[in-house]
């Protein structure tokens, strides 16, 4: 496990985790920062779907092409795998204490709680609403992902 590592989990791997993924793939390549990144989901029902098309035109709108990825489902593995998973609510929270082995070796989170002033906020379930949804979703994101290289910069 390397502690340079960040999984990103949301319910289906569509919406938000992905956007997160690319966020924070965007803001490490920028501020030159090693890191590994991925994103998966607590459910199966989208394993292999490509993000939902209204991510992909936000991404793409911030110059990001998130077309090739795709979703998958979290593993036992991951917790062992990745130094740090963040999570977009409350609900993922409770769903991937429900599955974590005994004693994960990742630090896991809600994603906004590496905000100051955010603690304890969800990032905003974008599904079944509008444009403007996913916009927020990609504000929210990328304003986390700053934050997390700080973090993993120091």
């Amino acid at each position: 496990m390397s502690q340079k590592s960040v999984l990103f989990v949301c319910l289906g791997n569509i919406c938000r985790s992905p956007m997160a993924e690319a966020a924070l793939r965007a803001e490490a390549v920028a501020q030159g920062i090693a890191v590994s990144i991925d994103s998966a989901g607590t459910g199966a029902m989208h394993v292999g779907d490509a993000p939902d098309p209204r991510a992909q035109a936000e991404t793409l709108r911030h110059g990001i092409d998130i077309s090739s990825y795709r979703a998958r489902q979290l593993t036992e593995a991951d917790f062992r795998k990745f130094g740090h998973i963040y999570v977009m609510d409350q609900n993922n929270l409770r769903d991937l204490h429900a599955v974590a082995p005994w004693r994960p070796l990742a630090k896991i989170g809600l994603l906004m709680d590496v905000v100051p002033g955010r603690h304890g906020t969800a990032v905003l379930d974008p599904y079944y609403g509008g444009e403007d949804d996913f916009a927020e979703v990609w504000e929210d994101v990328t304003v986390a992902a700053k934050h997390i290289v700080a973090r993993l910069a120091k």
